[in-house]
């Protein structure tokens, strides 16, 4: 062990402890692995949990087909049960046509209330606003008065959210 001219030693008292001690190089060197395993697990237990909803929204899909064409069939057979039924007062022919205008109207009723949501369907109005304004705020322009584009969003967001 070697002294100092004040007599007290250079060498820590412990060397044995400061050996045993691992650098800061290795210490972030097991946090970063830990990481990287930690991230890796987190996303296979990601995969895992999209693979088992898809798998059960796949059986809800089949399912519902299923019930679309038990339901079909219903209607089905309802429509021929009441062609039967009226074709006995009114004749068949006749009873045909009935029942087939009560699905024209059905339809057509369906038709309209469709028609009138897809015609309700304004697009991505906001998106297509914010995603103009983005050259001027990469600019640094202002857009309405005080607030510059980007700020602008997310104060939209904000209140918005709000």
């Amino acid at each position: 062990m070697s002294a100092s001219a004040d007599g007290t030693s250079l060498t820590p008292p412990d060397s044995r402890a400061t050996a045993d001690r691992p650098s800061i190089g290795q210490l972030l060197s097991e946090v970063s692995q830990d990481l990287s395993s930690l991230l890796r697990q987190e996303v296979e237990l990601a995969k895992a949990e999209v693979k088992q909803s898809a798998t059960r929204a796949g059986k809800g899909a089949g399912m519902f087909a299923g019930a679309g064409v038990a339901g079909h069939m219903v209607l089905l057979f309802a429509s021929i049960a009441a062609w039967w039924g009226l074709g006995d007062s009114i004749g068949h022919g006749w009873s045909a046509l009935v029942v087939a205008g009560a699905w024209l109207v059905v339809a057509a009723v369906l038709a309209v209330m469709g028609r009138g949501e897809l015609m309700a369907i304004g697009g991505v109005q906001q998106t297509a606003d914010t995603v103009k304004k983005i050259p001027d705020a990469v600019k640094g322009k202002s857009v309405d008065g005080d607030h510059t584009a980007g700020n602008h969003a997310a104060n939209h967001r904000n209140e918005e959210i709000q």
